[in-house]
């Protein structure tokens, strides 16, 4: 029934793997054989996009990993406590109601003789990014075994960089199908089936994996980023991969169930972001935070310290409107990732700077900032490419950092991959921010034999352990 309603509102609102529940919870128990690719390809959309958005505790706490938020009461997640089975929720949420539908779909679509159409191809997109945020959340994860239901009750763990390698193959793969057959259609929540905006955000995510690699395997990630930016990534911000959320429950975005329908005052920014951007004199400040203290006053509550709700700055209005956008991937992102592979060698056209400037300018004015106050914040002398104090990693990392301000997991991915801008300690336990996200407690009980197997190969079941493109 759960099943059911689910995806009635999912109808309504757009016009893992180690246990066999898995598989049950995700089959509508009464006609399973009903239920279509259309449908289970619109609910593992919404269920993505939601898991990535939201900021619930409960599920979600990459805010707080990249520091942009800090608690004002409960305070264990901002000190990197999760006992409340955090990693769980997120392992379950990806294999269960997204990859195990996209799976569902695309038997179907492979039973009907479309296992060459744009349809399978919008399919693997999805499941690749999905993929790539299971690697990048916890190294080595079920891969090649996965999503077998009662056939493969205990899956093995396939390594972090093979499965990256072989994500890149699915996707040149997926690339392939789109144009061929029949669409979606009003089923994509993302562009309805526009396949030119497909083949962008395919070879945009390309250009991510590439981006993550740089570091570990410089030569692969050459060949992948170069073969993306050629092929044709995000040339403006109307090509982002994104919905839009409704106004009234259960469309709305997770973000204002957390600040808004429940009630509650969990969250303050946090002082690591006020303070960088303060010092900054960064103009999207209005957007990010509300001037609740007084007249251009931003106080950031200490990250990992109880702070009171009304004595710091809160959240900015945008994201408590419950039709605010989600987002995947975008093309502030995308400008930064071209940055980077200027810097490290890689052709790609234009000049560092160049991409720099149009990520950060790109940034102001999907927030609001006026064409004025983002020139004059290019310009200045903190920011400017030429004259901004660091080394590249540090010029990138910062503007990329605060850029990412909504998107919590690309945030952390900037402080790992970039060790730039400066993050603070957590302020009652002292300790770092985490490299990953420990393995979620059912695999110790359920798939014990390989979830040993693949702690070891990671170098300990640990929170500092690193995923393998994680070299500074």
């Amino acid at each position: 029934m759960k099943k059911i309603l689910i995806l009635f509102a999912v109808a309504l609102f757009f016009n893992g793997c180690s246990d066999e529940d898995y598989e049950a919870l995700n089959r509508n128990p009464n006609n399973p054989e009903k239920v279509s690719a259309e449908k289970l390809f619109s609910n593992a959309t919404k269920s993505l996009f939601d898991q990535m958005e939201s900021t619930s505790v409960n599920r979600n706490v990459f805010r707080l990993f990249a520091q942009y938020w800090t608690e004002t009461t409960y305070i264990d997640e901002a000190n990197y406590d999760l006992e409340r089975k955090i990693p769980q929720y997120h392992w379950s949420e990806l294999y269960r109601d997204v990859l195990y539908d996209l799976a569902d779909a695309k038997a179907i679509l492979e039973a009907n003789g479309e296992s060459n159409s744009t349809k399978v191809g919008q399919i693997t997109i999805l499941e690749i990014y999905t993929w790539q945020i299971l690697v990048d959340s916890f190294g080595d994860v079920p891969y090649t075994e996965a999503i077998k239901g009662k056939k493969k009750k205990s899956p093995k763990y396939d390594d972090d960089e093979n499965i990256y390698k072989d994500l890149v193959i699915r996707l040149d793969a997926a690339i392939g199908m789109l144009g061929n057959g029949s669409t979606m259609g009003n089923a994509d929540l993302i562009y309805k089936s526009d396949v030119a905006k497909w083949r962008k955000f395919a070879n945009s995510l390309k250009l991510k994996i590439g981006s993550r690699l740089i570091d570990h395997n410089l030569g692969l990630a050459t060949t992948i980023i170069t073969e993306a930016v050629n092929a044709g990534v995000f040339t403006s911000s109307a090509d982002d991969a994104k919905i839009n959320y409704e106004g009234t429950p259960p469309n709305t975005n997770p973000i204002w169930i957390s600040l808004v329908q429940s009630g509650r005052n969990d969250f303050v920014p946090a002082n690591t972001i006020v303070d960088h951007m303060n010092t900054l004199k960064d103009p999207r400040r209005p957007f990010y935070f509300k001037d609740n203290l007084g007249l251009d006053i931003y106080t950031g509550g200490v990250y990992g310290k109880q702070s009171s709700f009304s004595s710091h700055t809160h959240v900015g209005e945008l994201l408590h409107d419950p039709t605010y956008k989600g987002v995947l991937l975008d093309y502030v992102e995308v400008k930064f990732n071209l940055a980077e592979a200027i810097e490290q060698g890689i052709a790609v056209g234009g000049t560092a700077k160049d991409h720099y400037n149009d990520a950060i300018n790109a940034s102001m004015l999907d927030w609001g900032v006026s064409s004025a106050d983002a020139t004059t914040y290019l310009t200045s002398a903190a920011v400017n490419y030429d004259t901004a104090v660091g080394t590249w990693r540090e010029k990138i990392g910062m503007q990329y950092w605060l850029a990412m301000y909504n998107r919590g997991f690309e945030g952390w991915y900037v402080y790992r991959k970039f060790d730039a801008p400066t993050f603070n300690t957590a302020h009652r336990d002292g300790l770092p921010v985490p490299n990953r996200y420990t393995y979620p407690i059912n695999e110790q009980s359920l798939n014990e034999t390989n979830w040993k197997a693949a702690s070891t190969a990671i170098g300990g079941d640990k929170l500092t352990t690193k995923v393998f493109w994680d070299k500074n």
